[in-house]
Parts: C-alpha cells; sequence; structure tokens
C-alpha cells in the first residue's frame, strides 16, 4: 500500500516507529507536512499538491497533527477523506477531540464517568463556580492548553479566587472542575486502536508534582487495565469516533473518570512502559480497512 504520514517533523519518535512498521510489512510510507500542502477544491476531482506535485495513488493516511496546526491540518486530512483516502484520524473527531469543552459534553452524553467540572462565560460569581465543584483543592484548566500546560491546581478558596479572576480579566476560557484525591498525582492512559485497547500505562507525576504528563517529568509503568476501565477506554475513543486514541483516565474512589481523548497520542511512553509494538498494531488497522 501507498501511505502517506501526515507530520511536520519526520524525526520524531512516533512517526520514525510508524514508516519503520509500514516498511517491515513492504508499503511504501511518505511522510509530508501538512501545512506545505496546497489544497484544489473542485466538484469532479478534489486534489492535493505537495511541494509543486500532485499527490497520486494514496491508500491511506496517518495524521499526525500538532494542536498549533490543528485548522490547516483538520483541512489537509479532509481533502484526502474527499479523494476516498482511508484515514486512521477522520477530520471530523480531530476537531472534536481538540475542543476541551466539546469533548467532555460528548462523554458525559455517552454517560462516562468524569471529573465534575464547570464552564461558564467569565462568571463574576467566583464563588459559586468553587462550589459546583466541591470547593477547594480544584483543578482550572485552560480550554486551550496541552501537554500539562496551562493546568493549575489551586489548594484554597483563595488561591482558585485569585487565579480565576485572573484567567477571566485575560479574557481566556477556563474550566474549572473537581480535584481527584484518591488518584495521588496518577493518571491511567490506554491506547485504544480500532476499538480495542492495544496497551495501557499508568503515568505518575513527579514528586511534589499533581500533573502526571511524561513531558512534565512523570514516570510510567505498564498496568494491566480492570474490565470497567477497560470498557471506558473503548466507550469513550468510540464517542469521539476515534479510530486511534489515547484515553486518559484517572482512578477514583467512583471508577475510572475521564480526564481527555487525545487523537494524535505519542508512542514513545506507551511502547517504553509496555514493550509492545502499537505502531504495527495502527499500520494492522489501516491494512484491514484498506
Amino acid at each position: 500500500m501507498n501511505i502517506k504520514i501526515l507530520s511536520r517533523n519526520s524525526n520524531l519518535y512516533s512517526t520514525q516507529r510508524l514508516i519503520e512498521a509500514a516498511k517491515k510489512r513492504h508499503h511504501h510510507v511518505e511522510v509530508i507536512d501538512p501545512l506545505k500542502c496546497d489544497l484544489i477544491i473542485e466538484k469532479r476531482k478534489p486534489s492535493i499538491f505537495y511541494k509543486g506535485r500532485m499527490i497520486l495513488e494514496t491508500d491511506a493516511v496517518i495524521p499526525r497533527i500538532g494542536a498549533s496546526v490543528t485548522f490547516y491540518g483538520t483541512a489537509v486530512v479532509r481533502q484526502f477523506e474527499m479523494m476516498g483516502v482511508f484515514t486512521t484520524t477522520e477530520s471530523q473527531s480531530l476537531v472534536r477531540s481538540r475542543d476541551k469543552l466539546r469533548s467532555l459534553q460528548v462523554l458525559s452524553r455517552a454517560r462516562l464517568g468524569l471529573p465534575k467540572t464547570v464552564f461558564t462565560n467569565y462568571s463574576k460569581d467566583v464563588g459559586e463556580v468553587i462550589d459546583h465543584v466541591g470547593g477547594a483543592p480544584l483543578i482550572i484548566k485552560l480550554l486551550e492548553g496541552t501537554q500539562g500546560l496551562g493546568v493549575v491546581l489551586a489548594e484554597t478558596k483563595n488561591a482558585a479566587e485569585s487565579v480565576i479572576e485572573a484567567f477571566n480579566g485575560l479574557q481566556a476560557r477556563v474550566i474549572v472542575q473537581e480535584f481527584i484525591k484518591e488518584a495521588g498525582g496518577a493518571d491511567i492512559r490506554a491506547l485504544v486502536v480500532d476499538g480495542h485497547v492495544v496497551g495501557a500505562m499508568k503515568r505518575q507525576g513527579k514528586e511534589g508534582e499533581f500533573r502526571s504528563n511524561l513531558h512534565r517529568g512523570g514516570s510510567a509503568t505498564v498496568i494491566e487495565l480492570t474490565d470497567e476501565e477497560e470498557t471506558a477506554a473503548i466507550k469513550a475513543a468510540k464517542a469521539m469516533g476515534l479510530g486511534v486514541a489515547g484515553v486518559d483516565m484517572l482512578q477514583s474512589a467512583r471508577g475510572p473518570l475521564i480526564l481527555e481523548v487525545n487523537s494524535s497520542p505519542g508512542l514513545e511512553g506507551i511502547e517504553a512502559a509496555t514493550g509492545k509494538d502499537i505502531a504495527k498494531t495502527i499500520i494492522r488497522y489501516i491494512e484491514r480497512n484498506v
């Protein structure tokens, strides 16, 4: 097959592993920078030009679209879809996953466990917002943040009020969430491919850090999911319409709580923790569908 990986940097671990896995299974693979694609939109023959040449005979694309280039990256994925090309992440699901608020509403509608979350239009009654999530400590998240950036733990009501008021003053959209104390600064990342959990790891924040992101110095170990956690991860990926997804969950006294569903999950942490060849699983997913 002829596979294109949409990635801005062919040297990234995840991109390299996908190239390796595709070549091992005797596919032709090329990395293309979505920002260098020109889209020709017309009635009969939508097409894409990349660095001056027309892209022909593509069987599948693997979008590895960074958050900062979501708008144009999604347009490129959509153009491939119009050309009848299979994609591991559909454009509509990609857009939906990048909107934290919309994602939470979609997951809530699917009856999945979530930390209690409040979103307001820069409400002046900050005290009421805090009370809605059960008071401090609580989590404040910028809607635009990624990799743990723009996430604040406010340990007291005064601190929470100050942070929320500061964000509101800057016209920065935030969500306020209850703090799940029993999670102990750890979360679970389950990698779902084609409706199956293919790997899971527990990520623990470094000493004194409540965020467990590996980019923030957290550590990862392999974990065996409970049936309830596995079902929640599969349901979350399905609700978001994602063929490949990184589902982040907290372990709480009331069962697994979904934090977010990532449409472009990194492979390095999960492959290192589990010892599994996740890249190969993604290529096999394409083979079943093309």
